[in-house]
């Protein structure tokens, strides 16, 4: 599979209050570094793959950000169009038949992500979740996302958290007629189908998406080598 990966940074920020008023939420620091860093130093340890990132609020800044680089960012404009339609907005550039999706408001404290989905992925598969255990997570307050079968089945449930990342097929995301749209919509399909799959992330997971997420990932980062 060729390897490319989607990084969702278009969103308007809004849990993070005053942080995100001058700036995107994927360029909030955390431990000296813009967010989306944090997850850029999981994606640059696949040198060759194609690598994506939409923008909308403030895009100029995202712009800029990875001005110089083998980076492409597709800007949304007029509207955001949602992680479903962000991403087959840049289905062009990715040119890929599999891709990595990541959001860019969490830190991780364990092997690369992206690592332990690939070797996790099967060619028969239409969607593979990433998922983090309850009492793994750092700085989530809601309830379990997605319960694992032994057979890596994924159904709707409280056991673990989706972590924000993924591989899943290019097709079934084109084929989706809308323009905005949510990635939960083809989840939900293959899930009722039995064809939504997961997988357990071993390590730490802390949300970034609200502002004492930050120190909560400050303080994780600290008892690691990271």
């Amino acid at each position: 599979m060729t390897d490319a990966v989607m990084l969702f940074a278009a969103g308007f920020g809004t849990r993070m209050g005053a942080l995100t008023k001058d700036r995107p939420k994927p360029l909030v620091k955390v431990a000296g570094k813009p967010l989306i860093d944090h997850a850029m130093r999981f994606v640059r340890d696949f040198p060759d793959a194609r690598v994506v990132v939409n923008a909308h609020y403030k895009s100029g800044q995202i712009i800029d950000f990875f001005d110089g680089t083998d980076v492409k960012v597709s800007v949304e404009t007029p509207q955001i169009l949602d992680t479903g339609g962000g991403l087959k907005a840049a289905l062009p550039l990715l040119d890929a038949d599999v891709i990595f999706t990541m959001n860019t408001d969490a830190v991780w404290d364990g092997p690369n992500p992206l690592r332990v989905l690939k070797s996790a992925w099967k060619d028969d598969m239409q969607a593979l979740l990433l998922c983090v255990p309850k009492a793994q997570t750092i700085g989530h307050a809601g309830k379990g996302d997605i319960d694992i079968s032994p057979n890596g089945r994924a159904t709707w449930g409280i056991e673990t958290i989706y972590s924000g990342v993924q591989i899943i097929r290019s097709d079934i995301v084109s084929n989706t007629p809308e323009t905005v749209f949510s990635l939960k919509a083809i989840w939900q399909k293959l899930e009722a189908n039995g064809k939504l799959k997961a997988v357990v992330y071993p390590g730490r997971w802390c949300d970034v998406g609200h502002p004492d997420g930050i120190t909560l990932a400050e303080d994780m980062l600290r008892t690691t080598d990271v």
